[in-house]
C-alpha cells in the first residue's frame, strides 16, 4: 500500500545537494464543493519518484491517485503530477469537526518534500439577510447610510447594490461608496436619488436580493423674498398696503414641508388728502384804457391747491361732472342690450335663478322596496309637487334611473313661498365638453377630471343660483349679490374619487367627508358662498379634533378651520349637522373635513352594503360586500358600479358605528344552509 512504501523510503543521503530534493511547480489550491459535485486536486513536482497526498493526516489510498509521469524539458529532470477526487461524503465525515485539507508530498533519491495545505469546504449561501436595508424620507443634502449585512455563506459573499435595478457603481459617482461593512453611503441627498435601493448577495452558489427600501428625498420650501410694498388702498386718509412672498425658494417637493408664517403682511398707511384749489375774490376793475376797456383778476390761492388737488371753479368740476354722466349712462344702455340679447338666445348657460329662487330647500326623495316585477336596485318615488318650484343637478346629462337617494332637509335653506320662478338654462350636451376642455387648457384645472359624471358647472351672475350633483348631497349656493354687478362668472362643482387627490393624513387623522371642488379659485365674492357636503362622523368635542382643510394653489393642504375652536380667520365658518356640513366661505377651493380621533369611544359611520347577481346561472354564487363612509357619494358610486355589474341588492344598507380601537373589523356569513351551499373561503372570516 502507498502508507507501507511511504513508511520504508530512505533518509536523504547525508551530503546531498538541496537542489535534487523535489520542489513543487504545481500546488493545490482551496476549492469549494457546489451542491453535489466533486472537486479536483493536482500537484506536480520535479525531480520526483512518487508523489502521494495525504487528508487530514491520513495517506490517501494509492488507487484514488491518477498520475503522469514527464520530463523537464529545461533541466531533463524527471516530472510527475498528481490528481485526486474529494467528494462532499468525505468533507461532510468531519464537518463541524474540523476543516478538511490536503497536502502533497514528493520523494526523490535526495528526500521529500511537503505542498502548502489546501482546504476542501462545502459551499453555501443562506436565503435571510442579516440586516436589510429600509425605507427612509431624508431631506436634501443630508447624508443617507443604507444597512446591509448579507446571509452567511462560504466562501463569503460579495455584496453589490441596485438602483431602481441599475448597478449601482461609486467609480462612477463621487457621492457615493460602500464601506466595507457593505453599507452603502450617500454623501449628500440629491432629488435623483429618490429611488429603490436594493442589496444583492452573492457567491459562487447563489445570489440572494434584500427587499428594496424605497428612499425619498424631500425639499422643505423657503419663503422668497418678500415684494416691494403696494400703493396706499386709499387716496385719502387711513388705509392699508401690503407685500407677499411665495412659497417658492425653494418650492416643497415630494411631501417636504410648506413654509410656516404668513404669506402676505399688511400694515396701515396714511395718504394726505388732496386739496381743491377755490378762487379768491375778483380784484377792483381797472382804470379804463385806450381802448375803451377794463379788467379784474383773482388768484386760486384760497385755498391753494395742495397734495394733488384740483385747481379752477366750481364751472370746470360741472363740466367733468356731465361727462362722466354720459359715459355712464352710454354703458349701461350696452349693457341693457347684451342682456336682453342673450335673454333672446336661450338665457344664461347653466343654472341660474333669480334671487327668489335660491330659498329652494333640499327636497325629499323616498326610497321605496323594489317591487317584484322590477329587478332594479332602488325604486324612485319622485316628489311632483315641488317639479316646478326647484331645479336640481348640472347640465350634464342627467343619469336618473332606479338609484335615486334621499336628499336631506336643511335648514340653511328654507322651502319657497308662493310664487313664479323663472329658470333659464341651455342645452347641456354639447357645452358640457366645451366647458371642460376650457378648464383644462389652464394650469390651476388641469388636475380636474374631463369627464362631466361628478361634475356641475354654470355661468352666474348677481342674481346667484345653486349647482347640485345629484344623488350625492354636494351642492354649492351662491346667494343674492355675492358676485359683484356687471360681472358674469363661470362656477364649477366636481366630486373628486379619494385615489385621485393626494390628501396626507397623519397619527389618528381620517377622511370624514367628501373631497370637494369650487371654482374658479380667486374670484371675488362679496358675500359668501355655502358648499354643502355630507359627512359620516359622530361629532363629539371630547372624542373628535375636526379640521376643515383646503388645498393651496401650490398644492399643499392647510388647515383653514377647527371646528369649536376660536376661527383664526374670519373667511371661513363651518356648520356641522349631523350628516352634512356647512361651509361658508369667500374664497372658492378644493375643501375636506378631517377628524383626528381623541379617545377610543371616537366612531365613524360606516355602512355596510351587499350586492349578489339577480340570477344564478352556475352552482356558485357570489356576495359582494361593501364597507363604505356612510356619505352619499359614495353609495352612489358603488350603485353605478353595480348596474353595470348586473347586481341586486341584499336587503338594506345597514349602518356601524366603528370606533377608533386596535381590533379590525370582521365580516362573516352566518345561517349558510350546510346541507344546500358550501364556503369557499378559506377562513370563516374575513
Amino acid at each position: 500500500t502507498g502508507a507501507q512504501q511511504s513508511a520504508t523510503v530512505a533518509n536523504p543521503v547525508s551530503g546531498a545537494s538541496p537542489d535534487l530534493l523535489p520542489h513543487f511547480q504545481l500546488e493545490p489550491e482551496d476549492v469549494y464543493i457546489v451542491k453535489n459535485k466533486a472537486v479536483s486536486l493536482a500537484c506536480r513536482a520535479t525531480p520526483a519518484t512518487q508523489i502521494y497526498f495525504k487528508c487530514n493526516g491520513e495517506w490517501v489510498h494509492q488507487g484514488d491517485h491518477v498520475t503522469q509521469h514527464g520530463t523537464d524539458r529545461g533541466t531533463g529532470l524527471p516530472v510527475m503530477e498528481v490528481r485526486i477526487e474529494v467528494t462532499r461524503q468525505q468533507v461532510e465525515k468531519i464537518f463541524g469537526l474540523e476543516e478538511y485539507w490536503c497536502q502533497c508530498v514528493a520523494w526523490s533519491s535526495s528526500g521529500t518534500t511537503k505542498s502548502q495545505k489546501a482546504f476542501v469546504r462545502i459551499a453555501y449561501l443562506r436565503k435571510n439577510f442579516e440586516q436589510e436595508p429600509t425605507a427612509r424620507e431624508v431631506s436634501i443634502e443630508q447624508g443617507i447610510v443604507l444597512p446591509c449585512r448579507p446571509p452567511e455563506g462560504i466562501p463569503p459573499a460579495e455584496v453589490e447594490w441596485l438602483r431602481n435595478e441599475e448597478l449601482v457603481d461609486p467609480a462612477l459617482d463621487a457621492n457615493v461608496y460602500v464601506t466595507p461593512e457593505h453599507s452603502l453611503v450617500l454623501r449628500q441627498a440629491r432629488l435623483a436619488d429618490t429611488a429603490n435601493y436594493t442589496c444583492v448577495a452573492k457567491n459562487i452558489v447563489a445570489r440572494r436580493r434584500s427587499a428594496s427600501a424605497a428612499i425619498t428625498v424631500y425639499v422643505n420650501g423657503g419663503w422668497s423674498t418678500w415684494t416691494q410694498w403696494s400703493g396706499c388702498s386709499t387716496s385719502c386718509g387711513r388705509g392699508w398696503q401690503k407685500r407677499s412672498r411665495t412659497c417658492t425658494n425653494p418650492t416643497p417637493l415630494n411631501g417636504g414641508a410648506f413654509c410656516e408664517g404668513q404669506n402676505v403682511q399688511k400694515t396701515a398707511c396714511t395718504t394726505l388728502c388732496p386739496v381743491d384749489g377755490a378762487w379768491s375774490e375778483w380784484s377792483k376793475w381797472s382804470v379804463c384804457g385806450a381802448e375803451c376797456t377794463h379788467w379784474r383778476s383773482r388768484e386760486c390761492s384760497e385755498p391753494a391747491p395742495r397734495n394733488g388737488g384740483q385747481a379752477g371753479g366750481a364751472e370746470d368740476v360741472a363740466l367733468y361732472v356731465g361727462l362722466v354722466a354720459v359715459a355712464v349712462c352710454l354703458v349701461l344702455l350696452l349693457l341693457v342690450g347684451v342682456l336682453v340679447y342673450c335673454r333672446k338666445k336661450g338665457g344664461l348657460d347653466a343654472d341660474v335663478a333669480d334671487s327668489s329662487i335660491l330659498t329652494a330647500g333640499f327636497q325629499p326623495v323616498s326610497i321605496k322596496p323594489s317591487k317584484a316585477d322590477n329587478p332594479g336596485l332602488l325604486t324612485i318615488q319622485p316628489d311632483l309637487s315641488t317639479a316646478t318650484m326647484t331645479y336640481q343637478g348640472s347640465l350634464c346629462p342627467r343619469q336618473d334611473g332606479p338609484a335615486k337617494l334621499q336628499l336631506p332637509n336643511g335648514h340653511l335653506l328654507s322651502p319657497l313661498g308662493a310664487g313664479r320662478h323663472t329658470l333659464h338654462h341651455s342645452s347641456p350636451a354639447a357645452e358640457g365638453a366645451d366647458f371642460v376642455a376650457r378648464l383644462s387648457t389652464q394650469s390651476y384645472f388641469r388636475s380636474l377630471p374631463r369627464g362631466t359624471t361628478n361634475m356641475a358647472y354654470g355661468t352666474f351672475n348677481f342674481l346667484g343660483g345653486r349647482l347640485m350633483i345629484p344623488n350625492t348631497g354636494i351642492s354649492l349656493l351662491i346667494p343674492p349679490d355675492a358676485i359683484p354687478r356687471g360681472k358674469i362668472y363661470e362656477v364649477y362643482l366636481t366630486l373628486h374619487k379619494q385615489e385621485e387627490v393626494r390628501l396626507p393624513l397623519a397619527g389618528c387623522q381620517t377622511l370624514l367627508s367628501p373631497i370637494v371642488s369650487c371654482g374658479p379659485p380667486g374670484v371675488l365674492l362679496t358675500r359668501p358662498a355655502i358648499l354643502a357636503m355630507g359627512h359620516c362622523v359622530e361629532a363629539s368635542a371630547e372624542n373628535w379634533s375636526i379640521r376643515l382643510k383646503k388645498q393651496s394653489c401650490e398644492g399643499m393642504w392647510e388647515d383653514v378651520l377647527q371646528l369649536g375652536a376660536e376661527p383664526c380667520t374670519e373667511l371661513y365658518y363651518c356648520q356641522l349637522e349631523a350628516q352634512a356640513c356647512y361651509v361658508f366661505t369667500e374664497q372658492l377651493g378644493r375643501f375636506a373635513l378631517v377628524g383626528e380621533s381623541l379617545s377610543m369611544a371616537a366612531s365613524k359611520r360606516l355602512k355596510l352594503v351587499l350586492f349578489a347577481p339577480a340570477a344564478c346561472p352556475s352552482l356558485e354564487y357570489n356576495i359582494r360586500v361593501y364597507c363604505l363612509s356612510d356619505t352619499q357619494d359614495v353609495l352612489k358610486e358603488v350603485i353605478q358600479l353595480e348596474k353595470q355589474l348586473g347586481g341586486q341588492l341584499i336587503g338594506a344598507p345597514r349602518v356601524l358605528h366603528f370606533k377608533d380601537s386596535y381590533h379590525n373589523l370582521r365580516l362573516s356569513i352566518h345561517d349558510m344552509p350546510s346541507s344546500l351551499w358550501k364556503s369557499k373561503l378559506l377562513a370563516s372570516y374575513q
